[in-house]
């Protein structure tokens, strides 16, 4: 078990990092804010308190964030441990990627002082699940799975305006629940295909294992659910709303009207589910099974799908 000691981002490539007391980790990104977040394996630098004061105690005069590292903790000599390892930090949670690095253009300390200690005792990681983080907080070693959670967005111009009593939303949060998911949050907005948009990203964004969206996938002009989840995930999994529709059709021939879309975004499912509470129930009672072991494999819990 360890403290976090500083956080520490820079907004621009080649400037020294600058301390802050709160950062947002954003899923297999990096820290909001930080210019060497990206879409690699090096998305967050760590560094040891001891090895920052080993360091000063050789008369140098450094503050955090001038090795270039993003997070500095007590209680953990980062290089020791093995690339795998898994940390956490309240939501989030970290795994090492990379110890040490080569420098190809030297950081100011060492242009100072003729040394740093980066590239032979920081490591790198990748954020498996995103959050919030404080200084102070704790950090400890993990080997436990990041937690089955969830997020319920409904889409509705009369809900969004109180009219209308968001049922579907209320009886996905009630299934999800039952199935051992921790629901991270719900909300309602208006179809309106920037706000829907948004709001995906952001639960995608502190890793949420999964979002389920009700309304907005009819043919009606508003009806722009489908849009705002294409808009925002990178990969399609066609075969969930194709097997959602397979079963309506059994029931109902009007099921092939729907749009329903379903996708990956990071390491995030998002599918999109009717407007009725009797559809809902019944597409995500035929689904809700399955979508679990497909998000265990894209969080890396598995890899077989056959049974």
């Amino acid at each position: 078990m360890g403290k976090i000691r500083a956080l520490c981002i820079s907004e621009k490539r080649g400037t020294q990092k600058h301390a802050l007391d709160r950062v947002f980790f954003v899923t297999e990104h990096g820290m909001d804010g930080d210019a060497h977040a990206g879409d690699w394996h090096r998305q967050v630098s760590l560094l040891g308190l001891g090895e920052i004061d080993d360091f000063r105690a050789r008369g140098a005069d450094v503050d955090f964030g001038a090795f270039g590292e993003n997070l500095v903790a007590e209680g953990f000599r980062f290089k020791e441990l093995p690339i795998g390892t898994r940390l956490r930090v309240g939501d989030v949670f970290l795994e090492i990627t990379q110890i040490g690095k080569e420098c190809h253009s030297h950081c100011q300390i060492y242009h100072q002082v003729g040394d740093c200690i980066m590239p032979r005792e920081g490591v790198f990681a990748r954020v498996l699940h995103g959050g919030w983080v404080t200084v102070g907080d704790e950090l400890e070693l993990t080997t436990e799975k990041i937690p089955l959670d969830a997020a319920v967005l409904t889409a509705s111009d009369k809900g969004a305006r109180g009219e209308r009593e968001d049922r579907s939303g209320a009886a996905i949060r009630e299934m999800l629940t039952e199935a051992g998911y921790a629901v991270a949050g719900h909300g309602v907005v208006p179809d309106e295909k920037e706000e829907i948009a948004r709001e995906l990203t952001l639960w995608s964004d502190r890793g949420v294992a999964l979002v389920l969206t009700t309304g907005g996938t009819g043919f009606s002009v508003r009806d722009v659910t489908p849009e705002a989840t294409r808009s925002v995930i990178e990969r399609e999994t066609p075969g969930i709303p194709e097997a959602m529709r397979a079963l309506s059709m059994q029931i109902t021939h009007r099921a092939m009207l729907t749009r329903a879309a379903a996708g990956i975004r990071k390491r995030t499912l998002i599918v999109n589910l009717p407007g009725s509470e009797k559809a809902v129930r019944e597409c995500l009672g035929f689904i809700l099974s399955e979508l679990r072991h497909g998000i265990e494999i894209l969080r890396g819990d598995t890899g077989e799908c056959a049974r």
